[in-house]
């Protein structure tokens, strides 16, 4: 039975997957009695890619493959260290995995609304959550933002989707467009963050721009 946390990380990097941020659980956040933490799982990039695409799922095609992926490999791993494994799909009802990420001391809200990483930047995406009996509380981190003084995420959108909130209609237009660098190498806006800049590969950016519309 692997127990320690450094067992857990690797069980995770193994598949391309890492832990972006945890933190201690409470009775009114209604998750398990044994539960101590709740850790934000999500792609350790470009190694995440390689894994997905080394999968049956992917060699499988068909709808949902890369949330069966993570069904598949974060289920075995909670189940590895007696916890449960919880899901951004599958709703609705949908689990809260914004209002963890604030919780987690790792996230922020960036200056175009999306969530932004203290080491993945403006490339955020969780595939699961996982609920252990270990006590991790929250490690504060310091927002990327803050010192970044150009914030060339505000300017880069092409169709200027993030003047004013986030203009959902615009960006998906924009992206019906044949051959644009959006829908085929990822949101420019997310590219211009320099917090974890050149990690996406394009063809994973293009899998997760396609699935989007």
């Amino acid at each position: 039975m692997k127990k320690t946390t450094t067992e857990l990380d690797d069980s995770l990097g193994d598949i391309g997957l890492r832990n972006l941020g945890s933190f201690a659980v409470t009775p009114t956040d209604g998750l398990p009695a044994e539960t101590g933490s709740l850790l934000l799982i999500g792609p350790d990039e470009p190694n995440f890619w390689v894994s997905f695409c080394q999968s049956s799922e992917y060699a499988g095609g068909g709808p949902d493959a890369l949330d069966r992926w993570s069904r598949r490999h974060l289920d075995r791993i909670a189940s590895e260290y007696q916890g449960h494994a919880l899901y951004p799909f599958g709703g609705p009802p949908y689990q809260p995995f914004h209002t963890w990420a604030l919780r987690t001391g790792q996230f922020w809200a960036s200056p175009i609304g999306f969530l932004v990483h203290a080491q993945v930047g403006l490339f955020v995406s969780f595939r699961g959550a996982l609920l252990v009996q270990a006590e991790m509380p929250a490690a504060r981190g310091t927002k990327p933002c803050d010192s970044c003084s150009d914030m060339p995420c505000l300017s880069a959108c092409p169709v200027d989707a993030f003047a004013d909130g986030y203009d959902v209609a615009a960006c998906k237009s924009h992206l019906r467009v044949p051959e644009n660098s959006c829908m085929t190498a990822g949101c420019l806006a997310r590219h211009a963050c320099p917090v974890g800049k050149g990690r996406r590969l394009p063809e994973q950016a293009a899998f997760h721009m396609k699935a989007f519309l």
